[in-house]
């Protein structure tokens, strides 16, 4: 829908732009998706992955979307040894494409498809404490300029996102987004404390409202596992007319886009 100009994602297209525009342009891409889940985590290793369409009922110019990226079969290689050095079995995919978690958000920030990339699954028990440690496990991967990039959604009940908004839909999208926000950016909470929050991240506020199935908000917790701080910054963005966040940490600091508005 963003990349077919859907207003409804007006914002998020926005910032990912500007976003990209900031940081110095990556080396490689390693994108945590949540539209892949395997028994363990998988990366795909292949040179040159075509893309996975897994979606329907869209317009057909949706299946006509390119992104002819190279994959990174050095980057995977590497992934795949933090994962098993760490106590974590791993495979490599050398036949698996790309999924639109992928190549919708890259498609906006790196319209040129020349970063190659590399996708790594979620676990398919969608255990808290396994994706953090994927994370932690990724910390020592030595790759100069890598971008890591968690693709999910900090809202994802989609009958409510296609629903007619309600005062009660919104009292929950944003009581579950204001503890989401708080939990990433307190400077003054402990490690600790933040793991355990995102570890319970169901007993917050309409959790399972704003996610029935967790899978578009374990690619945050492989993030938060890398991380291991509070993030700067944590960007509001309204999609389909949720609140929703974008959470970036890294180097370069991009704090003054907490408080831009999105043009």
């Amino acid at each position: 829908m963003p990349l077919l100009g859907d207003t409804g994602h007006r914002e998020m297209v926005a910032w990912l732009t500007e976003i990209a525009g900031r940081l110095r342009k990556p080396s490689a891409i390693l994108v945590i998706s949540a539209h892949w889940e395997e028994s363990v985590p998988t990366i795909t290793s292949g040179s040159s992955p075509s893309l996975i369409y897994d979606y329907f009922g869209f317009p057909p110019e949706s299946y006509d979307i390119k992104y002819p990226c190279s994959g990174e079969p050095v980057l995977a290689g590497q992934v795949h040894k933090v994962l098993e050095k760490a106590g974590i079995s791993a495979r490599l995919d050398e036949l698996r494409g790309f999924d639109h978690g992928l190549f919708v958000p890259l498609k906006l920030m790196y319209p040129q498809a020349d970063i190659p990339c590399a996708q790594l699954s979620l676990v398919n028990s969608l255990d808290v404490t396994t994706h953090l440690a994927i994370g932690r496990a990724l910390q020592v991967l030595d790759y100069e300029n890598l971008l890591v990039m968690g693709s999910g959604f900090s809202f994802h009940n989609m009958r409510a996102l296609f629903s007619p908004k309600t005062p009660d839909i919104q009292a929950a999208n944003e009581a579950f987004e204001d503890w989401l926000k708080e939990t990433c950016t307190s400077a003054g909470m402990e490690e600790p404390k933040r793991a355990e929050r995102l570890v319970h991240w169901d007993r917050a506020p309409y959790s399972r409202f704003c996610h029935p199935r967790e899978e578009h908000l374990l690619p945050l917790h492989v993030c938060y596992g890398l991380a291991g701080k509070p993030c700067d910054p944590h960007i509001s963005a309204r999609i389909l007319g949720k609140k929703s966040g974008i959470v970036y940490w890294g180097s370069e600091s991009l704090a003054d886009l907490s408080t831009k508005v999105p043009s």
